[in-house]
């Protein structure tokens, strides 16, 4: 692997824990302190912080990696498009998946897909920074 996937990989891991706490940690907070979703989290004190950065860091790693193998130097479209594609098949499944078996109001769903979404969009329009050449600039 070469330079650009390890640094693609750092920079979508920070971006991407970064946009993590701020819409679960800020801009959803009130919505997991509600009672029927409340009741479904564990207390902050026993929440597994090593386990979500265990997760991002694997997610930020496979998400540069295949955006490494398929990336064609189009600009950022290509990168938003990535990110759109990743969004979809990983936010979509995720969060109305969880509505299918958890009892989370719909609107808490519809949030974690579409700022999953957009998570997955940025993402991939920051890799399209990362990986341009100087043709392409």
């Amino acid at each position: 692997m070469n330079k650009k996937v390890w640094t693609g990989f750092i920079v979508v891991f920070i971006v991407y824990f970064l946009l993590d706490w701020l819409i679960n940690g800020v801009l959803l907070q009130s919505s997991y302190m509600a009672e029927e979703v409340a009741k479904l989290m564990r207390p902050e004190a026993e929440i597994q912080m090593w386990i979500i950065i265990v997760c991002d860091l694997f997610y930020a790693f496979f998400f540069t990696l295949i955006f490494s193998k398929g990336f064609e130097n189009k600009g950022i479209m290509e990168g938003a498009r990535y990110g759109l594609y990743v969004g979809l098949m990983v936010s979509l499944p995720m969060a109305y998946g969880t509505y299918a078996v958890m009892p989370v109001p719909y609107s808490l769903a519809m949030q974690w897909f579409l700022y999953g979404l957009a998570v997955n969009i940025i993402c991939g329009v920051v890799l399209t920074f990362i990986f341009k050449t100087k043709a392409a600039a």
